[in-house]
């Protein structure tokens, strides 16, 4: 069983994302366990005071060290880096991707730091030897949505989680593109029809359909991915067709906007 300690100032923010859907069902089903330690318990003065004013000067309070040095100290000894991981979530960290879930959707635990305010002393950060993640460029009052989030994509790749175990298999970014487009019943709807190849029964003709509109899709909105993506001999010459303008076969054409965009 994987087990997410939660480490944070904030612990009634996870109630709603918890109790609810996947994560609630993981928790029921004993294949996850979330446990919280809220460090403004090991703060030592009267006031639990777990922030202060920066060296140096400037605007914000700094989380001090002593109080998340030992709300660290009280969780059972770190099972070593093939079994846990310890994160501090912080917009200057390595981004957080499918990768990094997949293989922490392996490990027995997985332990993340929420930060606040101006963020964390240096301190905390090198001398509790914490992994930096971010959920992307950009910046949040806390590290509390983040944690929702990983716990979130962890949680759904652990197996037995998802009730069909193919379903993490064609997610976006599994491969290395963007998921190909879905469509669900009815097959005409306000004029806007579903392609005919999804229903013809023809499994090949899909798998060929889907990973065409996969490559299509992620070569409009994220290139950068096909760096990187693991490409077939069709796939290349799918991708110079596109290049040349030629989008035969492709059903679910992208807006303009979104391939200026990305080259920009």
């Amino acid at each position: 069983m994987l087990e997410i300690v939660v480490v944070t100032l904030f612990e009634s923010m996870f109630e709603g994302v918890l109790g609810e859907s996947i994560l609630k069902r993981a928790q029921d089903a004993g294949l996850v366990q979330f446990r919280f330690v809220n460090f403004r318990d090991f703060a030592l003065d009267k006031h639990r005071t777990v922030d202060d004013a920066p060296f140096g000067g400037g605007p914000g309070l700094v989380l001090k060290p002593q109080p998340l040095f030992d709300a660290m100290s009280s969780l059972p000894p770190d099972l070593g880096p093939d079994l846990e991981v310890r994160v501090a979530l912080t917009p200057q960290g390595e981004p957080f991707t499918q990768e990094l879930a997949q293989a922490w959707s392996k490990l027995r635990r997985i332990v993340l730091v929420c930060g606040h305010y101006e963020g964390f002393d240096e301190r905390i950060l090198r001398g509790l030897h914490l992994k930096e993640v971010s959920l992307g460029d950009f910046v949040l009052t806390g590290g509390e949505i983040p944690a929702m989030a990983v716990m979130d994509a962890v949680t759904r790749l652990v197996p037995g989680v998802l009730g069909n175990t193919a379903s993490p298999e064609d997610d976006s970014f599994t491969d290395g593109l963007l998921e190909y487009p879905q469509f669900t019943r009815p097959a005409s709807f306000r004029g806007l029809d579903v392609p005919p190849v999804l229903l013809s029964g023809n499994h090949a003709e899909v798998a060929r359909w889907r990973r065409r509109h996969a490559l299509y899709r992620t070569w409009v909105r994220r290139p950068d991915l096909l760096q990187h993506a693991s490409l077939s001999a069709d796939d290349r010459r799918w991708l110079s067709e596109f290049e040349a303008g030629h989008l035969d076969g492709i059903d679910v054409l992208e807006a303009p906007a979104w391939r200026k965009k990305s080259e920009t």
